[in-house]
């Protein structure tokens, strides 16, 4: 019987009981392609925006509008899709929405008017909240809890590793090498779409056959569907802890979309403004998403090495500060000398202040999902992690629009510091949490965790 509760051991990281290696592969793969994946619609929808005659002095207001449609379709269904990953099982939302991306992406470049680039978004949208919906899931699923701090770490490093090679591949290299080899804008903009959707595709193969069948909870523990769709909101009123990691999820996850969607926004718009043609101006965006991921992976394994010493409530007053000081500089960002005299590379202030906002948006991310992974009760994992999912999509929806309207009209940096004041109200609700209702340390479950499981 202790043979069948202890988990396997691959490196440093102990793994659930179980779990495989092949498992534990597959994450990894669905941790890099999937977060990887969903940036490229940064780079792609500021191509298509000029493909289809929108001005660059507009690209704000309709960047905010695809957005909110992407979190409109996730808020939808994020509570589903928490659900039916307890009733089904991960592995098969996680291939459906990773095909459903593809198809969204193969879509998108042949869009003719804003309203047809909303129903492709919607598309993508779905397909958007079923996958990295599971990749939250099974990051809580599939480490044994003393090894969660490590486990985020190393799945973050592959998001980043994701992040950065398809931003750095298909953003910043694919579109403006096929200009130059005599493709039209828009016709390296669809070759480049049709790259990455056939990338999705693939991957939805690899999740099913890779991932653990099945849920957690055995068939006869399942509790009945009804309270797996209140269960989000009755854990957080059982477990102040979840119902700040709620709040967490409602910036952390609004900071990795601000960091996106406005800096390929604003690097394209400075690029075209200087007389760039748009897939070269998107390319330099991208650069600068390029170098905040970067800067985000490096920072992570020191994250990683100090997680599992803290009470996850310290961890994420730690984490949210550091979030709040990135965004927050990124407003002495110059515009003028963004570029350098070539346009390539960054001036070197532009630099170091995005990679300053890099080492917060990961730090953002890292607390709130140790937090959340730590207290979400075995039986009800999908539905907590769904609201949890559910929260962020709000706080997209919030801050998108209200950034894309400071975007607009006070400048690329409104945005970002729109963000650092929202993870230093986080910063002010975790203090009282901590204070209040500090919960167990890392290897140790609280009382609230044991009674749910």
């Amino acid at each position: 019987m202790a043979e069948q509760q202890q988990g396997i051991k691959v490196g440093f990281l102990e793994l659930a009981p179980g779990v495989s290696r092949v498992n534990l592969y597959t994450y990894l793969y669905c941790a890099f392609a999937t977060i990887g994946l969903l940036t490229f619609v940064s780079t792609g929808t500021t191509q298509v925006l000029n493909a289809i005659g929108i001005p660059t002095s507009a690209h704000g207001g309709v960047t905010s509008q695809l957005v909110i449609v992407t979190e409109i379709v996730q808020i939808l269904i994020f509570g589903a899709v928490g659900v039916l990953a307890d009733r089904v099982g991960r592995r098969e939302v996680a291939a459906v929405g990773i095909a459903l991306m593809g198809v969204g992406y193969a879509l998108y470049p042949f869009a003719e008017s804003v309203n047809e680039l909303l129903v492709y978004r919607a598309i993508y949208a779905f397909g958007l909240g079923a996958s990295t919906g599971m990749v939250g899931t099974l990051v809580a699923d599939y480490p044994a809890n003393n090894s969660r701090g490590k486990m985020v770490a190393v799945g973050g490093i592959f998001n980043g590793l994701g992040v950065v090679l398809i931003t750095v591949v298909f953003g910043t290299r694919v579109a403006p090498m096929l200009v130059e080899a005599g493709f039209s804008p828009l016709g390296a903009t669809r070759i480049a779409h049709a790259v990455v959707a056939m990338t999705c595709f693939v991957s939805a193969i690899i999740f099913f056959l890779g991932l653990k069948k099945g849920t957690p909870a055995k068939k006869e523990e399942r509790p009945p569907t009804r309270e797996l769709i209140v269960g989000g909101f009755t854990e957080a009123v059982k477990n102040p802890r979840i119902a700040l990691s709620y709040c967490c999820g409602f910036v952390a996850r609004s900071d990795q979309v601000i960091l996106g969607t406005f800096t390929v926004l604003w690097g394209a718009k400075v690029g075209v403004d200087a007389g760039m043609d748009y897939a070269t101006a998107s390319g330099k965006g991208a650069l600068i998403f390029a170098i905040a991921g970067t800067s985000s992976l490096i920072w992570l394994p020191v994250l990683g090495i100090f997680s599992d010493r803290f009470n996850r409530v310290s961890f994420v007053i730690i984490c949210m500060v550091m979030a709040a000081l990135g965004y927050g500089a990124v407003y002495f960002v110059d515009e003028t000398t963004m570029f350098t005299d070539s346009g390539f590379p960054l001036s070197g202030q532009a630099s170091l202040l995005f990679m300053l906002m890099g080492a917060g948006q990961i730090s953002a991310f890292m607390g709130a999902t140790l937090l959340i992974s730590q207290e979400a009760p075995l039986r009800k994992r999908g539905a907590v992690v769904g609201m949890f999912n559910t929260c962020g999509a709000i706080g997209i929806f919030v801050c998108v629009a209200i950034g894309g309207w400071l975007f607009d009209s006070v400048g690329g940096w409104g945005p970002f510091v729109l963000i650092a004041a929202l993870n230093g109200v986080v910063v002010v609700l975790a203090i009282i949490t901590r204070i209040l209702s500090p919960g167990a340390m890392p290897g140790e479950l609280s009382k609230e965790t044991i009674a749910a499981h």
